[in-house]
């Protein structure tokens, strides 16, 4: 069971100037970030603040779609880069380790899938090409997901898989440059558009999750927008084959 092996039994004991200070949740999300990533920091610890915030104070914290989006994929990166360095044999169970729900926010338990479809996606179905939102959310969920969704999230998030987006660290005040740039490396890396045949050959993603990227038009207008292919032309939309081959600790300097 993944959440036995993220519980806190067997953790240390929080340091002082941690424990004595109010929770700054954007703050705690990058040291989790970093302390996964090289190893300088101890991952318990910052999980069990995490934990033992309180909703109040998150609300406050998260004022915007800004601090919103660096805070969820920050937190999202980590857990799941944290779960597949100890746990990588969770790469074979992809359904488990998207629903378990192991991540513990202000005594809320959430799923990576939570994160991604719930607070990112803004209470997306996971399954529905992007076009269907859930009917009753919880009030969590609808308290700290973001008010608008955006497209350039499906850039961000890192499952461990080959064809995954590069982890990249992401903050408030730079998000915009920051999703932009995740964007245009990703998709110059996959899109490739076959002249002599009219193919554009795109990401799986996108096809996952068309309706957030506008649909067919939409996922035209941004490979015209980033000069993928000519701005003339009508092609015939093919799919890259997704490659799930687990590789984790992809981060991109």
């Amino acid at each position: 069971m993944i959440y036995c092996f993220m519980s806190h039994s067997h953790s240390k004991i929080m340091p002082e100037e941690i424990r004595s200070k109010p929770a700054d949740f954007l703050s705690l999300s990058q040291k989790l970030w970093y302390a996964v990533r090289t190893g300088d920091g101890d991952v318990v610890i910052f999980q069990e603040f995490l934990e033992k915030g309180n909703t109040v104070l998150l609300e406050r914290q998260l004022i915007n779609d800004a601090v919103k989006k660096a805070f969820w994929i920050n937190l999202y990166n980590a857990f799941m880069q944290w779960i597949l360095l100890k746990h990588p044999e969770m790469n074979k169970y992809r359904n488990r380790l998207f629903n378990a729900k192991f991540i513990n926010l202000c005594d809320h338990l959430l799923s990576l899938d939570d994160i991604e479809h719930g607070m990112l996606r803004r209470s997306k179905i996971k399954w529905s090409g992007g076009y269907l939102s859930k009917c009753f959310p919880g009030n969590f969920e609808k308290t700290f997901r973001v008010d608008k969704p955006d497209y350039r999230i499906h850039f961000t998030l890192n499952c461990g898989a080959k064809s995954c987006p590069s982890i990249r660290f992401y903050t408030p005040g730079n998000i915009d440059d920051e999703l932009n740039i995740a964007t245009k490396n990703y998709l110059e890396n996959e899109v490739i558009y076959e002249e002599e045949k009219n193919v554009l050959q795109l990401p799986a993603i996108m096809s996952w999750y068309r309706g957030d990227f506008g649909g067919k038009n939409g996922m035209l207008q941004l490979c015209r927008r980033l000069e993928l292919m000519p701005e003339n032309v009508h092609p015939v939309i093919r799919l890259n084959k997704y490659d799930w081959t687990l590789l984790p600790r992809n981060y991109k300097n």
